[in-house]
């Protein structure tokens, strides 16, 4: 998971919000690929199934992007 900044307390909520929803969102990227099972996304109009093939892909860029920032 992405680490917040030091001053997180002092950003506006509307930035807090938008950094946890995609703090959850990768989670649930990461989760997701770990136990191979797919998720459902709205996308274009419609609800469609991301493949366990495409979060690992998401994940492992999610887990480079950590790793590059330690």
């Amino acid at each position: 998971m992405t680490k917040p900044p030091a001053n997180v307390l002092n950003l506006p909520l509307e930035e807090r919000a938008e950094m946890a929803l995609k703090a959850g969102v990768e989670n649930v990227i990461l989760e997701s690929a770990r136990e191979g099972r797919p998720i459902y996304v709205w996308r274009d109009g419609a609800v469609v199934e991301v493949s366990v093939e495409e979060l690992r892909e998401r994940a492992a860029r999610i887990s480079a992007d950590l790793n590059v920032g330690q």
